[in-house]
Formats: C-alpha cells, structure tokens, sequence
C-alpha cells in the first residue's frame, strides 16, 4: 500500500472521529453502566466499581485495537470522495463491532448476576 496526502488526511479524520467515540460513548457506559450493574449485584459497591473500570478499560484498549489494526488495512486512497467513503466506513465498522461486544458484556453481567444472587440467596439460607 502506497501511502498519499489523501490517505494520511483519512486517516487523521478517522482517528479524531474514533477518539470522539470512544471516549463519549466509554464514559457514558461507565457513567449510567454503573446504576445498572448495582442494581444487578443487589448494592455490592465495591464489586460493582471493580467490574465497571475493567469494563472501561477493557473498552478503550480494544477501541484502540481495533482502531490500529483497521488503519493498517486501509488501502490507497485518491479522491476526496473515496476518503469520506473509507472514513465512514470504518467508523461504520467499529461502531457496529463495539455495539455488539456492549451487548455481549451486559449479557455476561446479566448472566453473572442470576449466578451472584443465587449464591447469596443460598447463604442466607
């Protein structure tokens, strides 16, 4: 792959645009994710913070993962047309990635959480 003008311009775009993402969208999942782990460890505070920062953490290392990699993949670009049509669609393709690893993660926690209550149930017992 052949590096251009045009090429480096997609590729400051897409960074700003990921780095705008990211952290918008992680700190509100920390932020608002926080009430509803609580709620599913029945008011645990201390292992709700503990599983809300890995969750964070966890996010921004693989948004920057997953950011590099998609930047090594990108091919010789010529027009500014072909720059907005790869800007969006790698942005396209790392917000729809990153949806679907939230969901997968509140699942988990979801799943977590039947398990952690029928634990402390069965102890109070």
């Amino acid at each position: 792959m052949k590096i251009t003008v045009t090429n480096i311009t997609a590729y400051i775009l897409y960074l700003i645009l990921t780095y705008i993402i990211t952290v918008q969208v992680g700190w509100s999942f920390y932020k608002n994710g926080e009430i509803y782990i609580l709620q599913l460890l029945q008011g645990d505070r201390k292992l709700t913070l503990f599983i809300n920062k890995m969750l964070l953490t966890g996010y921004y290392l693989l948004n920057l993962g997953y950011a590099a990699l998609m930047l090594s993949r990108w091919k010789t670009i010529h027009t500014p047309t072909e720059i907005f049509l790869s800007v969006t669609t790698m942005t396209g393709k790392i917000m729809l990635t990153l949806a679907v690893i939230h969901f997968m993660n509140m699942t988990a926690i979801f799943l977590y959480s039947k398990k952690y209550n029928n634990h402390i149930v069965h102890h109070k017992n």
